[in-house]
């Protein structure tokens, strides 16, 4: 299964959006460089993908990469049929390993009353980074075999 890295994105607080950087540092056991979720814990990087991010566009919210916390927004690749353990390739050298699939969201975060939903908690995925290594849009994001 591969897709495609199509935003990078960080904020310097937790429960906000963050903004596409377009590149950054995945980091061994911490996550993504820069970025106010990165921590010695399980949920290092969290990742959706646009095509969850189109089901709330559909449902009229104006909403893009970035808009539900999320550190990569991805295309072609089916996130939420990933089983925790699953190993990716993030570009050319980074590697993770998916920790936890949802999670349980915070009572109306602030991205819940900006973007009126969040898919976050019901589509969004979290790794654990193996690897470092540079990402950046454009790059792929693939399934490593086992």
């Amino acid at each position: 299964m591969k897709g495609q890295i199509i935003a990078v994105n960080i904020s310097e607080k937790k429960g906000t959006r963050k903004t596409n950087v377009g590149r950054g540092r995945l980091v061994v056991d911490w996550g993504l460089e820069g970025d106010a979720h990165a921590a010695h814990w399980h949920r290092q990087v969290s990742l959706l993908a646009l095509e969850s991010i189109d089901k709330m566009r559909a449902k009229g919210l104006e909403v893009g990469p970035g808009d539900f916390a999320e550190n990569l927004t991805t295309v072609g690749i089916d996130l939420t049929n990933l089983a925790v353990g699953t190993r990716l390739r993030l570009g050319a050298e980074a590697q993770g390993a998916v920790t936890q699939i949802g999670k349980l969201c915070h009572a109306r975060c602030a991205i819940f009353y900006q973007a009126g939903d969040c898919v976050m908690p019901r589509e969004g995925i979290f790794i654990k980074v193996l690897k470092p290594g540079l990402v950046q849009v454009g790059d792929p994001i693939e399934v490593i075999p086992p």
